[in-house]
């Protein structure tokens, strides 16, 4: 498949999702889910690039972009056309005259706000929606090569787990920074092209969900949780497992023991047609059961793709059905201030039939002695 018949095949099955949500238009600034369907990355400055379409018309997107910009656009004439605009014109007046008559717009939530606040002065009857809001975002839906790729990505970072689990990686004696550092090392080593972030959070540090990695050393006898991941060939992997350095203390077993039953749970309703909230609230449960209610402090999960996160977001109150092609973590989480927190992360891609990891390493408490 050439790259034409890639994005013009990705815009018509955006098309058939904006028909079918009743959007008479799209515009997109920025981002992501322009480089998704125009394979351009606009630089982040103050004038406007946009992608209009218009899905109810047999005419192909245009993409707006600044002239001096125009010469980075790969052009794909049977894909959207181009048109540049200079600095005596505006361009907010161009989209407009493009999507006139428009009832309701659906834009990206990367659009900065005084160009859509320009562009809604000029089309004060119009509603415009924000796209996420409004499909589940634009790249939610991945196709068959898309899940490959999210697969193939997510056991790039399962060998490094397994390093880490076979205590391949050493810990103790040294800090948080080196071994995120080593992590980093073995991410690129095994295929990843960027690393996006590696946590390690040791001792205490790991009740902290977003612990930045630092200078504390490694103790034998605690907790050290390793959430990872990066990108290979324009897709990203995130994966979360937790080792003890030493014996494992029978509380800490068994509270383990939920997290896992909480984290199959979730895959387990991970199935087309049940809610995202329903995933949430199968992680949610087992924990609230087992009396840490109040120590699962984060959503059960988030989307990914070609952003480490993206839609679909897996939260309590999430009513939005889960669909074949959703890729999302499933991702619990245990945290006791001063003490450690434990995290058992993976990521699955939803088929026919339910939710497949992309992850085999062991999901258990593994002690290292490393």
């Amino acid at each position: 498949m050439t790259d034409s018949d890639l994005f013009a095949t990705r815009w018509h099955a955006v098309r058939q999702r904006l028909i079918a949500d009743q959007a008479d238009a799209l515009v997109l600034s920025r981002g992501s889910d322009l480089v998704y369907l125009s394979g351009y990355d606009a630089h982040a400055l103050e004038r406007l690039t946009a992608f209009v379409g218009a899905p109810n018309t047999d005419g192909i997107p245009t993409l707006f972009a600044p002239q001096l910009e125009v010469p980075l656009v790969t052009a794909m004439p049977d894909v959207f056309t181009i048109s540049g605009w200079t600095d005596d014109q505006d361009p907010v007046a161009m989209v407009a005259e493009q999507i006139v008559g428009a009832q309701r717009v659906l834009v990206s939530d990367e659009m900065r706000a005084d160009h859509l606040l320009a562009l809604q002065s000029l089309m004060p009857d119009t509603t415009f929606v924000s796209l996420s809001a409004s499909l589940g975002g634009l790249r939610s839906i991945k196709s068959d090569a898309e899940m490959q790729a999210i697969q193939t990505v997510g056991g790039l970072a399962n060998q490094v787990a397994a390093q880490l689990q076979s205590g391949e990686i050493p810990l103790v004696g040294r800090s948080e920074a080196e071994i995120a550092e080593d992590i980093t090392a073995r991410l690129l080593a095994v295929g990843h092209e960027t690393v996006e972030f590696c946590i390690v959070a040791s001792g205490p540090n790991s009740a902290s969900p977003h612990h930045h990695p630092g200078n504390r050393i490694v103790q034998a006898g605690e907790m050290v949780l390793c959430d990872f991941g990066g990108k290979h060939k324009g897709y990203c992997s995130d994966i979360t497992r937790c080792v003890w350095t030493g014996d494992i203390p029978a509380d800490v077993s068994a509270t383990y023991d939920t997290l896992k039953k909480a984290q199959q749970a979730a895959v387990d309703a991970a199935r087309p047609g049940a809610s995202l909230g329903d995933v949430d609230a199968a992680a949610r449960n087992v924990i609230a059961d087992a009396g840490f209610g109040s120590q699962f402090i984060h959503r059960t999960g988030h989307g990914i793709g070609t952003e480490v996160h993206e839609q679909p977001y897996v939260t309590k109150d999430n009513t939005q059905v889960v669909e074949v092609g959703h890729a999302f973590s499933i991702e619990p989480g245990i945290y006791v201030e001063g003490k450690w927190g434990m995290r058992l992360e993976d990521i699955v891609v939803v088929v026919d039939d339910g939710a497949i990891r992309c992850s085999t390493t062991d999901h258990n408490l593994i002690a290292v002695r490393a």
